[in-house]
């Protein structure tokens, strides 16, 4: 593990082993990161935050309380979470600010095995972000992105889907009449694109 001397790491905090914590990063209280992760420098992870093995984390990055990002996922620079769809700093007479602890509003996030998140994306509170989804730079998500899925645009859009290895899948979202096999002309995995989404049929 290496922690970077100007980092600030918060009581009740596990790291796991072979994490590398970069340059002015903020890690709050009762946060979980596991084994073998990097967290780029001026990223800011609040309390309470899960975060597997393996994921990779870009500069500049936030991620609010309620957010849970499983094993193998990628967070490119600038990416945002948010957890309050109506979020107010004060009460409505304006004369005391709210607590910033969780409460009944705030909604958690999941963000699946080895998705990846675009640099400067948005990602909406209450929200999955399915396993190997592929969310395009600057987007801004405001539902569920499906397993595979690449999604782009504000509001973000299914645009295509993705191998597990990022190789393009389907060029088209619009699924056939009859469920079809997709292969990856990359890594030979096979997938079902069907009605329901794109599945994977067999292991690389």
């Amino acid at each position: 593990m290496v922690i970077h001397p100007s980092a600030t790491i918060e009581s009740r905090v596990s790291i796991g082993e072979g994490t590398i914590i970069w340059d002015h990063v903020h890690v709050r209280h009762s946060t979980r990161i596991g084994r073998d992760c990097i967290v780029g420098g001026k990223t800011y992870i609040a309390y309470g935050v899960a975060i597997g093995d393996r994921v990779k984390i870009n500069s500049f990055v936030y991620i609010c309380t309620g957010v849970t990002i499983e094993t193998g996922v990628m967070v490119s620079a600038g990416v945002v979470f948010t957890n309050d769809r109506f979020p107010r700093a004060t009460t409505p007479d304006l004369r005391r600010l709210l607590p910033s602890d969780p409460d009944e509003k705030t909604l958690p996030t999941l963000v699946r095995a080895g998705a990846t998140i675009g640099a400067q994306a948005t990602i909406g509170p209450g929200l999955t972000i399915g396993r190997f989804a592929m969310v395009g730079m600057g987007a801004v998500v405001t539902r569920d992105v499906e397993d595979f899925a690449v999604v782009c645009g504000n509001p973000a859009r299914t645009v295509g889907y993705a191998c597990a290895c990022g190789a393009t899948l389907a060029p088209s979202i619009a699924p056939p009449e009859s469920p079809e096999e997709l292969h990856c002309g990359i890594c030979h995995a096979q997938y079902l694109f069907s009605a329901s989404g794109v599945v994977e049929l067999a292991a690389r």
